[in-house]
């Protein structure tokens, strides 16, 4: 009975798990492809819960599927959540068949360094050791084989992070230009816009002008 509700557990995770991949890379609104990737993570921590890995899972959570995610919600709503075009909208590009193309090699990479390291061992029950997951061997990968990729990680999600604050106040700026201008035109005659060389800061128009290209004029 034990070992079925392991293998249900398990069964139920991968689903998830790969639903909620297909989904990231599927929807259009970056909104809802974040929310899917929470689901993924989420599902990964539950494997680590069956690898009896229960400081990972829990980092699994608290760490990416909680912080980072944070940090990409943040940027997402701060830039817009606005849908974008469908990748093959308007027929196939060189570019959509070189991100298949990238992803199938990437694929047939992963299948293939799997099974040379696995070997004839995935028939056979694996020995897991007592220190599997604890707090101190994580620390000890973190720290030791793998410390410049770690680090390297974290600089990258900062620089993502200020990259996404300055994109946005960017397209806010724009957005308030095109405002200003718009409602410019609109309480401007026809034939009486002022020259770019006669606006004041930030496209305003003086008051003395103002006045000139009023209803009065």
């Amino acid at each position: 009975m034990g070992n079925f509700i392991v293998w249900l557990v398990w069964i139920g995770a991968a689903f998830v798990c790969l639903a909620s991949a297909v989904a990231v890379i599927s929807f259009t609104n970056p909104f809802f492809s974040a929310l899917a990737l929470i689901g993924n993570l989420a599902s990964l921590a539950v494997f680590f819960l069956l690898l009896s890995a229960e400081f990972v899972a829990a980092a699994q959570v608290l760490v990416y599927a909680g912080a980072v995610m944070v940090m990409f919600l943040f940027v997402i709503a701060y830039l817009g959540g606005e849908e974008a075009e469908a990748p093959w909208a308007g027929g196939p590009t060189w570019q959509s068949f070189g991100a298949a193309a990238a992803a199938g090699a990437i694929l047939v990479e992963v299948i293939v360094v799997i099974g040379l390291r696995a070997g004839g061992r995935l028939s056979n029950e694996a020995e897991i050791a007592r220190a599997f997951g604890s707090p101190e061997e994580i620390g000890r990968f973190f720290l030791t084989d793998h410390l410049l990729a770690f680090e390297i990680t974290s600089i990258v999600l900062l620089i993502a992070a200020v990259g996404g604050v300055i994109l946005g106040d960017e397209a806010r700026r724009d957005d308030l230009r095109g405002g200003t201008a718009s409602a410019r035109s609109r309480d401007t005659p026809p034939g009486l816009e002022p020259e770019p060389s006669q606006l004041g800061p930030a496209g305003t128009v003086p008051a003395g002008m103002a006045s000139r290209t009023g209803p009065e004029a």
